[in-house]
């Protein structure tokens, strides 16, 4: 099993945009030196909880300061971006990244976002704009000499080669592109259908394993469609994970910190009013009102001393049936940094060795 991360990324509104910005700089280079496989990053335009806007200007930064962890978007929202310019400004990236990046899809999900570019993501306008955007891309980085693409939500072409000099000549560096990854979030993800059709690599946002079961049935239900064989070990799940020395204090650290904190005031409360707090409950006869931080904690983090997280991320593995890597939820710790790399480090060095054994098929 590999370890990587997730980052949506998450601060506290007050963290300026800089600050956030050099935390999250600081925590993939900690990454890097510690042996994390990869880092996402995610892109959000509305929620003052995941002030990112552009994770290409962090990957670009990051790739500058670090040597072997593969970084991508996690993911870019399609429906935002012209499909023709993403192609060129990902190519780009990649051979910035000297074939160090991935590259992260969604449709997104938040209904501000939607509101400022006036997707309707009610009536899933937002999915199909997202599977017209990527076929573009898949063209515009193949090999087809010229096309002309009429979509439904933008029109592209591959022009012929004009004076003699003037062409399309922007490619990946990785062939035939950098490993493109979606990721799901409720029961039964249409994302997560697409990845199983494409053969992508599928992420699971942090859910009980019940729901994170239903993942992985429609990645299958996906690939059945192109009649492909989708591996587990392409599967990531993305997990709250806080490892300390002992199990209260790892308690104190994430559920009495900023873990606690932006469950709290922003997670939970988001989750309510989309009605998915059921996703985290061990029980459907759970109320509402008892899903906490300290409920989550209990019964969906990875939280406690290397020996317990172990225990628990092998019990995890057990119900979903097996995945290839584990991926940090990230939070900002910049007010108590020191605890937080302790957590990373504790994960690599400790727990890694203990689960070295779950290999999936």
């Amino acid at each position: 099993m590999e370890f990587g991360y997730f980052a949506m990324p998450s601060h506290p509104p007050e963290r300026g945009l800089k600050a956030g910005h050099d935390w999250d700089l600081q925590t993939l280079r900690w990454l890097d030196e510690l042996g994390y496989a990869e880092a996402w990053i995610g892109e959000h335009y509305t929620a003052p909880w995941e002030p990112h806007p552009s994770p290409d200007l962090l990957i670009a930064q990051a790739l500058l300061q670090t040597k072997r962890i593969r970084i991508g978007p996690g993911g870019f929202l399609l429906p935002y971006h012209h499909p023709a310019e993403l192609a060129c400004r990902v190519a780009m990236l990649d051979h910035l990244s000297e074939g160090r990046l991935n590259f992260g899809v969604a449709a997104s999900g938040l209904p501000t976002d939607w509101a400022m570019f006036q997707v309707d993501g009610t009536a899933g306008v937002n999915r199909e704009m997202t599977r017209e955007a990527l076929d573009i891309i898949l063209r515009m980085w193949s090999d087809e000499p010229q096309f002309t693409y009429e979509g439904k939500f933008w029109q592209v072409a591959k022009p012929e080669t004009m004076f003699g000099f003037l062409k399309p000549h922007i490619y990946p560096l990785q062939k035939p592109h950098p490993p493109i990854g979606v990721a799901g979030f409720s029961k039964q993800s249409d994302t997560l259908k697409l990845a199983g059709e494409r053969g992508f690599l599928p992420l699971s946002l942090n859910l009980n394993p019940a729901y994170v079961a239903s993942h992985w049935e429609a990645v299958e239900i996906g690939a059945a469609r192109t009649g492909r064989t989708p591996h587990r070990a392409d599967w990531r799940l993305v997990r709250e994970v806080f490892v300390a020395d002992t199990d209260e204090e790892a308690w104190r650290l994430s559920a009495g910190g900023m873990m606690g904190r932006m469950m709290r005031e922003y997670f939970l409360p988001l989750l309510g009013n989309f009605g998915f707090l059921e996703y985290l409950k061990h029980d459907p006869d759970v109320a509402d009102s008892d899903v906490t931080p300290e409920y989550c904690a209990q019964h969906n983090w990875l939280i406690g001393s290397p020996a317990t997280v172990a225990e628990k991320l092998e019990r995890i593995y057990r119900e979903a049936g097996g995945f290839g890597g584990l991926l940090v939820f990230g939070f900002d710790y910049a007010d108590n940094p020191q605890a937080w790399h302790h957590s990373l480090r504790l994960l690599a060095e400790e727990v890694g060795p203990r689960v070295a054994h779950l290999k999936p098929k």
